[in-house]
């Protein structure tokens, strides 16, 4: 039997036979190979059905259940889109999260650093080196101080020469000029003072006479720290007697503007009459306006003048300035009341 089925394979089949094998239609799913005719007559294999139901696929409209299948997928597929999308908007909205919580954190920080930070009237110390208060407190303090001190950036000796001196003004002497002088100490323990400095100003704070002194005695505190005065400054100095007579020539009949002028006046053995000093640490309005009976200079400058003076070494030149600021910001006032005593007397 095997050897008949193998020899009428092998035979041509009639045009019947052939015409019937091409009639006859293809199932789907039919795993069985189906033998075929090539041109020539010849019995070939097929392809599986499975491949020919792929063709039969493209060459055919689609059944209902495969519609179904990609209408499925097509609904997977968006679905999947959509959770794609959802995911994305999600992170999207993850980041933005994130974003506001780290600038509610860095505004918290901030508050933090802003709550830590020394507020202005804090710091009020005197003759203290901001390098110190920096050292001590901190950057911002020391800044504060800085600022208090007239020695914040843009605020420099310059700027402070600026308000105490009328730029493009007369550099004669006026009928009101102002005297500081710089002190050293002799005797035992320093204790006593002998004139080293003398500097007077014009009305308009431009420096008229600036001289240092030959000392008349041993000097055993030079004060460098306060006076800014050192021994090679004074050794080659005036004679004290020409200083005298030169500062009492300039002072004859004019108004002698300063600060605490009676220790000016008596290192220099001079005196000078009383209804024509302008005493700037007696004057009752400033000392009523800082609450002080005796004001220093730096206290007077610093809330009348808002500058800062004295700040590290005196200078008897910036001294005798400020107290003629002091006296031009009052002058008329000044001189209207020392004119109302006058006339009561």
């Amino acid at each position: 039997l095997l050897k008949q089925k193998a020899n009428s394979s092998n035979k041509p089949l009639s045009t019947c036979q052939t015409h019937t094998k091409k009639k006859q239609p293809l199932r789907a799913g039919d795993s069985q190979e189906v033998p075929a005719i090539n041109g020539n007559g010849n019995v070939v294999k097929a392809k599986s059905t499975d491949k020919m139901d792929n063709r039969s696929a493209k060459d055919s409209p689609p059944l209902a259940k495969p519609k179904s299948k990609k209408v499925a997928m097509d609904k997977n597929l968006n679905g999947t889109k959509s959770g794609a999308k959802g995911c994305k908007e999600k992170k999207e909205n993850g980041n933005i999260l994130k974003e506001k919580g780290d600038i509610k954190h860095k505004r918290r920080k901030a508050k933090e650093h802003a709550e830590q930070q020394p507020k202005e009237a804090e710091i009020w110390f005197d003759d203290i080196d901001p390098k110190d208060i920096e050292a001590a407190i901190g950057p911002e303090a020391a800044k504060i101080a800085r600022r208090n001190l007239g020695l914040e950036t843009g605020q420099s000796k310059q700027s402070v020469e600026q308000v105490l001196v009328k730029e493009k003004a007369s550099e004669g002497l006026t009928q009101a000029v102002a005297m500081d002088c710089e002190m050293v100490g002799v005797g035992p323990k320093g204790e006593d003072s002998i004139v080293a400095r003398v500097s007077l100003v014009n009305q308009f704070g431009k420096c008229i006479y600036d001289k240092y002194v030959k000392p008349t005695e041993e000097v055993t505190d030079y004060r460098t720290a306060v006076s800014g005065i050192r021994p090679e400054n004074i050794n080659t100095g005036e004679d004290f007697k020409t200083v005298q007579k030169e500062v009492a020539d300039i002072l004859n009949g004019r108004i002698l503007v300063g600060h605490a002028l009676r220790n000016d006046l008596k290192v220099l053995f001079l005196d000078h009459p009383k209804k024509k000093i302008r005493d700037t640490q007696r004057y009752k309005p400033f000392r009523e306006r800082v609450k002080s009976g005796r004001p220093s200079l730096k206290l007077l400058c610093e809330r009348l003048l808002n500058v800062q003076v004295q700040t590290s070494e005196h200078c008897s030149i910036q001294d005798a300035q400020a107290a003629m600021r002091l006296y031009t910001l009052e002058k008329k006032n000044w001189e209207a009341a020392v004119k109302n005593k006058l006339n009561k007397k």
